[in-house]
């Protein structure tokens, strides 16, 4: 019999009331935010999730409870008469807990394609997260046109200017999970100084600033920056705080993908205590790692740095995904000087015969003053080619780069320059960079929480055009299934947690991320003996297991493990939102 479902498992209610019973004392004893009554039949609910095993989120033993909902809202948890419900769920043996929370989704413009998401919410996730380094807004009309030309093969108009306008969009065109969203640091700076790599005057800086501010009026959940591309890597460390600091002036984060994950890894841990203390706001670490074999024993120290910030009173935090393979483009393999100006004087430059022999010395050797993802992997046998713009590069997707290369008849570092020029984009590739034990390291850390790193995505259509990583599909589901079930890395009330009201509670999402009255109704039902990850690097479009029922805002967008159609997902406002709800 599973640890994790022992009560639940018994279809006599009497004698569960009574197991619940001898767990609180007396149902009446419980927490004063619950209502207990076995009996009642003043009250009709929409729906009933009856005889579940209920994780709170907030990481407490689970309880034996059902829970109420009407509306768009948990009116009740505890014990009911299933007459009072016009429907009831089924939850004999599964775990019930709140919607999952994505810290960092690149499920924009995906979900403008397909509201449906299916690739997170068939794992429980009912809010994703934009906005590391670049976000859907402020947008100009030079701005705009980058984000066509980034395009692969989802295709849209751009029918917004500002973040908030963008994400009242998707709202309205329908979506399945909540949306939210950071202003990104790069689009702000490219708004106003272009894709330059000189820092900003005194008015420019201003300007910036005010950009930073109309953005969290309009609900954005930060400032959000990607310090190791272009041209996010120009920013010094004196812009981004003076930028970090207006959002911390309106309850915002600053959540940062640090200049180095690897050879200067704990130097840029510094920088994010230096701007949580000076700017005195939170902020959290993207996707927490030691990227190359020759790092992995740093991440021991790193941990020791942030317990220590901590425990003198500064917020900072992390999340991460669960594998020991990243993901990014090709272009990462290249020095920032090469990128300044846009993509058309990039193109320009690796096509330039007079730049080809240093471009190549630089890609392979370690960065100076940049990140060098390819040194990290280890080379070429460690990079997966996932993600092609041009029909005729597609038959590399899933093929190592040096396989890519060898079929080429060229080097490692000749095909990254040439196949970035053929195929017009900075070509989406997988690079295996970490350790298995840092990451069970980071897990077992209170103040770690998690997300995919990834679009959301579906096994059909326009999105079986392309690899990707198989954190699109699995990244909760993995957590739960590889490293909670089958490892025992965490209890899965502390997974649970990490998942739900620990990121709410950075966010400062006040209604979200637990299960209690009177909050907003995203809950999950899941058998905790199947949830598991189904894909792989070799065959990423496959749905996780286990995910029995998904309610988004107190509707059900997966029924039976199913996508029910529905798109009740809302824009969650930041904590400096100024207008009205």
């Amino acid at each position: 019999m599973s640890k994790y479902i022992d009560i639940n498992r018994s279809k006599n209610r009497v004698l569960r009331t009574l197991l619940i019973s001898g767990l609180c004392g007396f149902l009446v004893a419980c927490d004063s935010g619950e209502e207990r009554n076995t009996t009642s039949t003043d009250k009709t609910y929409d729906i009933l999730i009856d005889g579940g095993l209920v994780y709170d989120g907030s990481g407490a033993s689970p309880r034996a409870l059902d829970v109420a909902i009407k509306g768009d809202r948990i009116v009740a948890l505890g014990q009911f008469a299933p007459e009072n419900a016009k429907e009831v769920i089924n939850a004999e043996g599964m775990a019930v807990a709140p919607g999952f929370i994505n810290m960092l989704s690149w499920g924009a413009d995906a979900l403008i394609h397909d509201g449906r998401g299916l690739s997170d919410v068939t794992q429980g996730v009912t809010l994703e997260v934009f906005g590391e380094g670049w976000s859907m807004g402020p947008l100009t009309e030079p701005m705009k046109n980058i984000v066509k030309a980034r395009q692969t093969n989802l295709k849209y108009d751009i029918e917004w200017n500002t973040l908030g306008e963008f994400l009242t969009y998707l709202e309205n065109r329908g979506v399945s999970p909540n949306i939210a969203s950071y202003v990104g640091a790069a689009t702000v700076r490219v708004m106003h100084l272009g894709p330059t790599s000189r820092a900003p005057n005194e008015n420019e800086l201003a300007a910036m600033q005010q950009t930073v501010a109309e953005a969290m009026e309009e609900g954005a959940m930060g400032l959000g920056a990607a310090l190791i591309y272009p041209p996010g890597s120009f920013a010094t460390d004196e812009e981004l705080t003076a930028l970090a600091a207006v959002a911390g002036r309106y309850g915002g984060s600053y959540q940062a993908h640090m200049r180095s994950e690897g050879d200067r890894l704990e130097e840029s841990v510094d920088g994010m205590i230096r701007i949580a203390e000076q700017a005195n706001m939170g902020v959290e670490i993207y996707h927490l790692k030691a990227a190359g074999k020759a790092n992995w024993p740093k991440m021991d120290r790193v941990i020791a740095k942030i317990n220590e910030a901590r425990a003198r009173g500064t917020d900072i935090r992390a999340n991460m995904y669960t594998y020991t393979a990243g993901s990014t483009g090709l272009s990462a393999s290249m020095p920032p000087w090469l990128q300044e100006g846009g993509v058309e004087a990039w193109m320009r430059r690796l096509q330039d015969p007079s730049l080809r022999a240093r471009i190549i010395e630089e890609i392979n050797s370690p960065g100076k003053n940049w990140e060098n993802i390819f040194m990290a992997s280890g080379g070429a046998d460690n990079v997966i080619l996932v993600g092609f713009k041009s029909p005729a590069l597609q038959y590399l997707t899933g093929k190592t780069l040096a396989e890519a290369a060898e079929l080429r008849g060229q080097t490692p570092a000749e095909a990254i320059i040439d196949l970035i020029v053929e195929d017009g984009s900075r070509v989406e590739a997988v690079y295996f960079m970490m350790s298995e034990e840092n990451l069970k390291k980071q897990m077992q850390e209170d103040w770690v929480s998690f997300q995919s790193d990834a679009p959301t995505m579906a096994p059909e259509g326009a999105f079986l055009d392309q690899s990707v990583h198989p954190r699109a599909y699995g990244t909760f589901a993995r957590l739960l299934g590889k490293y909670v079930r089958n490892e025992s890395v965490m209890p899965l009330e502390e997974a649970i947690r990490r998942l739900t009201s620990l990121p709410a509670e950075n966010l400062k999402i006040k209604d979200r991320g637990l299960l209690q009255t009177g909050f907003l109704a995203d809950v999950v039902v899941f058998d905790p003996n199947r949830i598991e990850d189904n894909a792989t690097f070799i065959k990423p479009h496959q749905l996780s297991s286990g995910m029995q029922h998904v309610f988004v805002n107190g509707e059900a967008v997966i029924r039976n493990g199913q996508h029910t159609g529905a798109t009740p997902g809302r824009f969650v406002k930041g904590p400096g939102y100024k207008g009205q709800n």
